[in-house]
């Protein structure tokens, strides 16, 4: 479908292979939903569009991400000149907002960034950090064994420093053309006149009201009057606007100290299950510039965020053991899918051992992708059956340390943006506050994250420490994989997904489709899910993915059915710019 000046495609609608998912996982609005027709003509054609299941066509610039308030912000910039690191700013604010429960400034991310007037590919961790009053034992009761999860996550207890602020801030200092303030109109404009709620909020905010009843500036929120927010309600913000104007007019700094920060350290340390968050914490805090972490598949480098993110280093070594086998019989047969399920297992050892934030623990980041032992693990898969037994390996290393096992609990929120602008640069960003609505305490109008919880809440294992365990200022482990595919030192895709330790899945599997199954992007992203971990081979309810539960049950997995709600935002970057977005939710891709 073609518009006047924009060429675009929203998401999939929800096929007859994609049946209703539980209330984490509810289906994106119909083609004819006003929340977002009224946005703009360009949006309005774009739900038309959606339908047809066919990705985005664009010549100069798009931006992919998880709603369309956010997605049109983005356009608005680069459509004007602005680059993908301006787009970035303007794109997170407005997701902050309408999309409160999956990332936002109280929370951290992780930016993969091609810089096409230089051609370097590079890092920028925004992942928050542990309070310098952290200790191993911070999730332990008086007997030393772990807190109930949501026991920890409920509360003060699970915040650490925020990063997402600073990230914004770093990116733009190196990228940005934009005037830095104008990137906040959007945002700031929405919040103070109002947005319409969605029904995927509205129904994740009804799944939790109980512990968003917890905190009282939560709960006046999301539920009013004690009233639960209502699909088509207009949710109006004041607070937030007013953070957004002094980040507008004072940069990131406007989070890290003065007022703002006061109030979230009050907020953390008078919450229900109190935290060790300071304004020290607040005030000392600092992105990273990290070396992208590559991996070859069928040619091409595969690249995202490294230590601490696990995201990096386990797609890499899924596709690494997948190189030598052949994978283009497509996603309905079973070995194809025992061959992907078992990389993944084996992969996830070594994530467990090894993986952990490298400025803590000597990270063995070369050994676990280099092709000699990603070789000798693929030999593992060479049967016709389920391994029965997967452990870690023995990489190269640089350190003679041994670890435990790790048992983090990662569970699925995040929101994933992807943007390439009309000078060839091209940013991968996953962002998150980690569970539904972070630590559900909330302050000067925006959700303060959970990100601790991603530590071990165990400190050893048998005497034998365990890499992601909790100490003062590390960062947490985490799964978010923002990747940029390179082809002779090009970039050629762009994406990610949110959706926990499941991420990794969705990333690699979509690359396969992609690459080896000869979809299209949309249809990359949308391809029903098979997705294994620890062991348990898990098939996305309700659509063609199920069929595998009996071939994969006899070759000897544990096969469930259960809905998998990732939310791809990819780019395809060639003679034209091709977008998708996962149909699964609200998002959409934009470009010109």
């Amino acid at each position: 479908m073609r518009t006047t000046a924009v060429t675009l495609a929203l998401v999939l609608s929800a096929s007859a292979s994609l049946a209703q998912q539980t209330a984490d996982a509810v289906q994106p609005e119909g083609a004819t939903d006003g929340r977002f027709t009224s946005i703009d003509p360009t949006v309005a054609a774009a739900l038309e569009a959606k339908a047809l299941g066919k990705p985005v066509q664009a010549q100069n610039w798009m931006v992919a991400a998880a709603n369309p308030h956010a997605v049109k912000a983005g356009a608005d910039v680069l459509r004007v000149g602005g680059t993908a690191a301006d787009a970035l700013v303007a794109v997170q604010t407005v997701l902050g907002l309408v999309e409160p429960q999956s990332s936002g400034i109280g929370g951290g991310a992780f930016l993969v960034y091609f810089d096409a007037a230089t051609g370097e590919l590079m890092t920028l961790d925004g992942r928050e950090t542990a309070p310098l009053a952290a200790t191993p034992r911070l999730f332990q009761n008086d007997d030393g064994e772990p807190m109930g999860f949501f026991d920890a996550v409920v509360g003060g207890l699970s915040v650490g420093t925020p990063g997402t602020p600073a990230l914004l801030q770093e990116a733009h200092d190196r990228w940005g053309k934009s005037q830095w303030s104008g990137l906040f109109e959007p945002a700031i404009a929405l919040a103070t006149n109002g947005f319409s709620v969605s029904p995927r909020l509205a129904a994740l905010v009804e799944s939790d009201a109980e512990r968003l009843s917890v905190h009282s500036e939560t709960k006046a929120y999301f539920l009013p009057d004690g009233v639960v927010l209502q699909s088509g309600d207009t949710l109006k913000n004041a607070p937030y606007a007013a953070t957004l104007q002094a980040m507008a007019q004072n940069g990131a700094n406007a989070i890290y100290g003065g007022d703002i920060a006061a109030d979230i350290v009050d907020a953390v340390q008078g919450a229900a299950s109190p935290g060790v968050l300071s304004t020290i914490d607040l005030a000392i805090y600092q992105t990273k510039a990290r070396p992208a972490v590559c991996a070859t598949y069928r040619g091409l480098d595969v690249c995202g965020m490294g230590p601490p993110s696990s995201g990096a280093l386990t797609v890499g070594q899924i596709l690494g053991m997948l190189d030598s086998y052949d994978l283009s019989a497509g996603p309905d047969d079973a070995d194809v899918r025992r061959l992907m399920g078992d990389a993944s297992r084996l992969a996830f050892a070594d994530r467990g051992r090894y993986m952990a934030d490298s400025d803590y623990v000597p990270v063995p980041t070369k050994g676990l992708v280099d092709p000699a032992y990603l070789a000798e693990r693929a030999g593992l898969l060479a049967g016709d059956t389920a391994l029965k037994d997967v452990s870690a390996g023995t990489p190269a290393f640089d350190h003679a340390l041994n670890w435990a096992d790790d048992e983090a609990i990662e569970l699925p929120s995040t929101s994933h943006i992807s943007i390439v602008d009309s000078y060839g640069s091209v940013a991968s960003m996953t962002t998150t506050i980690e569970n539904a609505f972070g630590s559900r305490v909330m302050t000067n109008g925006f959700l303060l994250n959970n990100e601790l919880t991603d530590f071990s809440f165990r400190s050893h294992r048998d005497g034998v420490p365990i890499a992601n365990r909790i100490e003062p200022g590390k960062r947490p482990r985490s799964s978010m994989a923002p990747t940029i595919v390179m082809q002779n030192d090009k970039p050629v895709l762009a994406i990610g997904s949110p959706g926990g330790s499941r991420i990794i899945g969705y990333v690699a599997e979509s690359i396969i489709a992609y690459v080896d199954w000869g979809m299209d992007v949309q249809q990359a992203v949308s391809v029903p899910h098979a997705v294994n971990r620890f062991g348990k081979y898990d098939v996305e309810d309700g659509t063609d993915a199920t069929a595998l539960e009996g071939p994969l049950t006899a070759m000897g997995f544990d096969v469930g059915a259960r809905g998998l709600n990732s939310g791809l935002h990819a780019i395809a970057i060639g003679e034209t710019l091709q977008g998708g977005a996962d149909p699964r939710r609200e998002g959409i891709a934009l470009g010109e």
